[in-house]
Parts: C-alpha cells; structure tokens; sequence
C-alpha cells in the first residue's frame, strides 16, 4: 500500500483557517481562497487534497458547498470533503461536481441506515471520519462526545461496505504535538482497513514514521497547519514518504 500525504484546507467562512483541537474560538486565518490554496498544494506535487467545510460539521449541513466544488472542478488531483454531510442530496451533489470522495462523520454513528445508503450507492467513494477523543468517538465538529470507541464503530461500518478510515485525536488536532502513531496503527491493524491519520503532525519524520506502517494499513496522513506554519515542506515531505 502506498502512503499518501493530504494537505488539509479547512473552510470557515469562505476562508483557509486552522483551529486548535477542533476550538472555533481558537482559528487563524491562513488564506482568503481556498481555491488559490488547493492549487498551490497542486503544484507542489499532492496526489490529493483534503478538505473540511468546518461551518457545515457546526451547521450540520454543507455551508461553504460553492467553495468546495470549485475546488473539486479545478483541480487536476483528486479531493475528499468532509462536514455536514447528512443527506444523500448533498453528497450526490459533490460527487457530480466531481468530489472524489466524500467523508461521512456525524452521520456515520447517529444515522447508520443515511450511512449504510451512501456506502450501498457510492462504495470506495466515501470514507469514514472517526474523531476520537479518549478514544471515544466525537460529533457535530468535536462539540459532542458520544459512548462508541473508535474500533466497534468501524467494525459496525464495515460490515456495511466501508472501506477507508480517517482516524483523528482530536488531543493532537493543530497542536504540533506529533501524531497518534500508536493509536492509529492499532486501529489499522483491529479492522483490517485503510486508515488515513489525522492531528498533530508537525514535523517531516512524523510522515515518516507513519509510512513505515503502511503494510498494516496506515494509508496516509492529512496535514494542516505544519505546512502552514512552514514546518514541513510538501514536495520535500511526498519525495522522503516514497523511500520508505
């Protein structure tokens, strides 16, 4: 399996922001377009971006979806998008717009038959957003925490045909701290699936830790604010990832 590096551009308010640990009282503003971004992690070699409408994850339903799909119609590399997902209009309307993938959330654990229909529909075309906090899985942007671990809502989930995971400690999310490296490779290798790690990644040889498990199933990483703040840079980081 190859390890793939998603650059993350979290929209809030039609900006490219960060929050810390998830805080939307805690955001810096990093661009006004997050199109001119998108384009800019393009050039520099990414095999895909990842992208957060964080006001639809708050909302509930796809806020910044014009943005999103600008994005999607633009670009010459694939994009994922995550955030209030919640109805299948939503979802088929990003799909059409050429989204290549489509991340499901809070839907994933509180409305199971909406999840179960777009994975029937869409197949390797959604993966699940599992944001854990304590290793308990949480909701509506990481203001709520549920009573279901990270591992049994997985295995629920692919039963029902997922086959992708984006695994975040929300401990880690825009903190710099380093990643869940442990956390995330145990997730990987209980449910036999892709898991893609999300938070905390801060320096070049975080990539490259997590790489050296992608036999156990650790897809890749998403990568935000260390590539904002010029800690890692991208084309250096996808050249080091490929002779692991």
């Amino acid at each position: 399996m190859s390890f793939i590096i998603y650059p993350a551009i979290d929209i809030r308010g039609g900006k490219c922001v960060r929050l810390l640990q998830g805080d939307y009282n805690q955001e810096t503003v990093y661009g006004d377009s997050p199109l001119d971004m998108a384009k800019q992690w393009a050039t520099q070699g990414a095999q895909w971006v990842h992208l957060v409408d964080l006001d639809g994850a708050k909302a509930g339903q796809p806020v910044n979806h014009e943005v999103v799909c600008e994005i999607a119609r633009t670009l010459d590399v694939p994009v994922q998008i995550g955030g209030g997902l919640r109805r299948m209009e939503d979802v088929e309307r990003y799909i059409e717009s050429g989204v290549a993938r489509v991340i499901l959330g809070t839907a994933a654990i509180q409305d199971q038959p909406f999840a179960e229909q777009v994975l029937a529909k869409y197949g390797d075309k959604v993966a699940i957003g599992i944001d854990a906090r304590d290793g308990y899985v949480a909701t509506h942007g990481w203001l709520e925490t549920s009573g279901v671990t990270a591992e049994a809502l997985a295995k629920v989930l692919i039963s029902k045909g997922a086959e992708t995971f984006i695994y975040t400690d929300i401990s880690r999310d825009g903190t710099l701290a380093g990643p869940s490296t442990e956390s995330t490779v145990q997730l990987a290798r209980a449910i036999g699936k892709t898991v893609i790690a999300s938070g905390g990644v801060s320096v070049e040889q975080d990539l490259l830790e997590l790489a050296q498990y992608a036999k156990d199933g650790v897809g890749g990483a998403i990568v935000g604010k260390a590539l904002y703040t010029d800690r890692i840079n991208l084309a250096q980081a996808l050249r080091s990832v490929q002779g692991v």
